[in-house]
């Protein structure tokens, strides 16, 4: 039916979004364990609360393009150093 195609639609579409938010917050915990960086202190670092950064980790949160900035930086790296990693290649 109709609705069956939609809900499926919704469906596909959220799995799209909650893969790249799994993505981004799976490279983030990778750059910030290599640097052996604390959740805490990065969130610090980045002035941004330690509770959402484990959500962006988490890929539960939808970070926005600043606060990935943020941490991008706190990290010290650059944009396409965060985005060099087969992960974003899919």
């Amino acid at each position: 039916s109709q609705r069956t195609l939609v809900n499926k639609s919704a469906n596909l579409r959220n799995l799209k979004y909650m893969d790249i938010r799994y993505k981004i917050g799976q490279r983030i915990k990778l750059l910030r364990t290599e640097k052996n960086v604390s959740q805490n202190d990065l969130a610090y670092y980045a002035g941004l609360d330690r509770s959402y950064l484990a959500g962006v980790e988490n890929g539960k949160r939808n970070i926005t393009i600043v606060n990935l900035e943020k941490i991008i930086t706190a990290l010290e790296i650059t944009v396409k150093k965060f985005y060099d990693d087969s992960i974003f290649e899919e």
